[in-house]
């Protein structure tokens, strides 16, 4: 029984040790952000964005427009084609992660340990772009997910387009498209960077915002809800709260994307997608997206 109580006090205080050694980690490594660029004075232009934690994976949804004049003007034109390919939605929700993991687990359920610890403990995986068009309000698309609302001045969301751009592969100076995303009219894009324990979707995240000027911490950023608890403390940032489930209506989707033609962007090809659920890629069927199982 001393034994017992000897070898519970050793395992309490190794505990302790190692919560005191992540906490110290957390402090030492957060990134205070650039005062210069964030927040923007309050009466300079600003742009919104938000970002989208879906509980195990967040991402960033932008102003597409916006994402658009800011790419030509830095000369991103790569990037600009991407915004391009979505016409006719308000905002682009954006997210980097594992090819293979983002492709093949589009849900929590699909999820298994061998898929994860490959993921996040082999070296070099490969890593894509998830691009998702979004029409109406954020919270509209994804009623679920915590969504955070912030304001970057012109030279912090240029730097963050910056930052995208990079994340983003290029062949010849075009992006290198995929093919269909995971829920709502979507598309995967080969992206820059390997995906490992160190470096996975939500630091991307993080990354960005640094870029534009936002405190961000890494260690806690590891998992969603750190990402968006350390913006809620240090950036003074709040989560959205839900919409009211009584009238809500959601704007009508464009039901086409731009297609690449000898001319430029200047065809569309129709899509007929019905709906903008989270569904997984085996929902498509001759390029018609059923409506998920209820």
């Amino acid at each position: 029984m001393a034994a017992l109580r000897s070898l519970a006090r050793r395992s309490a205080l190794a505990l302790v040790l190692l919560v005191l050694l992540l906490v110290a980690v957390a402090i030492v490594s957060a990134r205070h952000g650039d005062p210069a660029l964030w927040p923007p004075a309050p009466a300079a232009p600003a742009t919104t964005i938000f970002v989208v934690s879906h509980g195990y994976h967040a991402g960033l949804m932008l102003p597409r427009q916006e994402m658009i004049d800011a790419a030509t003007r830095r000369g991103f034109h790569a990037l600009a084609q991407v915004g391009r390919r979505f016409d006719g939605f308000a905002r682009l929700e954006i997210g980097w992660g594992d090819e293979r993991f983002y492709r093949e687990v589009p849900t929590t359920a699909a999820l298994t340990v061998g898929m994860a610890l490959r993921a996040l403990l082999l070296p070099g995986n490969a890593s894509v772009l998830h691009v998702v068009g979004v029409s109406d309000d954020p919270r509209a698309m994804f009623p679920r997910s915590d969504i955070v609302k912030l304001e970057l001045g012109t030279t912090g969301f240029e730097r963050l387009i910056a930052k995208l751009d990079g994340s983003l592969a290029q062949a010849d100076g075009a992006p290198q498209e995929l093919g269909r995303g995971l829920y709502g009219i979507s598309l995967f894009y080969r992206a820059n960077g390997t995906f490992h324990l160190f470096h996975v979707c939500n630091h991307w995240v993080a990354d960005l915002l640094d870029a534009a000027g936002v405190p961000t911490a890494p260690l806690p950023a590891t998992l969603p809800l750190g990402l968006l608890l350390d913006l809620e403390w240090r950036a003074k940032l709040k989560r959205l709260p839900p919409l009211a489930s009584s009238g809500l209506r959601l704007a009508r989707a464009p039901r086409r994307l731009a297609v690449v033609g000898s001319g430029g962007w200047n065809r569309t090809r129709s899509l007929d997608w019905r709906s903008e659920c989270p569904i997984s890629s085996s929902s498509w069927r001759a390029g018609t997206m059923t409506e998920p199982d209820r």
